[in-house]
């Protein structure tokens, strides 16, 4: 499963991904509709469908901004993420998560990342694509470098912290 990409993003590339956790849904669902729908049509699961576009903008703290570069330690990146898609279907109830990240150049107003969260109701949906953003921007080894108007670069205040292995 790939939740990381270099070609852009649209909107509709978050729905039709194969980014995707796969459709859980949980036993014993209070649904009562669920028995007189076709079990495979999956159209008439959720009441409520998140989106979390991230786009880049065109300036960081005052300074005008051109493009920014993306770059990421891929495979812990992607282990990570799948874990915190996991972490998040054991927290709420949701049916659906789909998330994609760019790395490379990501030029002004094109979508540096983007999360649906697919649910019964809306909080829930809500608070893990949140949650979800937040603990990618917190944990996951990706890295951000600016690109400035004026000629310079500079990486973005990295939030990712790694343990440092001890010496001996």
């Amino acid at each position: 499963m790939a939740f990381l990409t270099r070609d852009p993003i649209n909107g509709y590339d978050v729905i039709l991904s194969g980014a995707t956790s796969q459709a859980r849904l949980r036993e014993g669902s209070q649904d009562p509709s669920a028995a007189s729908r076709p079990q495979d049509d999956e159209r008439y699961l959720s009441g409520a469908s998140v989106f979390f576009l991230g786009i880049v903008r065109d300036n960081s703290q005052g300074r005008g901004v051109l493009y920014l570069e993306y770059e990421a330690y891929e495979e812990m990146a992607e282990r990570m993420i799948q874990e915190l898609v996991d972490s998040a279907f054991r927290r709420w109830v949701v049916e659906d998560i789909k998330i994609l990240h760019r790395l490379g150049r990501v030029e002004l107003g094109e979508i540096a990342v983007a999360i649906e969260v697919r649910s019964v109701h809306r909080d829930e949906a809500y608070e893990a694509s949140r949650s979800l953003i937040e603990e990618i921007k917190n944990k996951v080894p990706i890295w951000k470098k600016e690109y400035f108007s004026d000629g310079t670069s500079e990486w973005s205040p990295c939030q990712f912290h790694a343990e440092l292995p001890r010496s001996l």
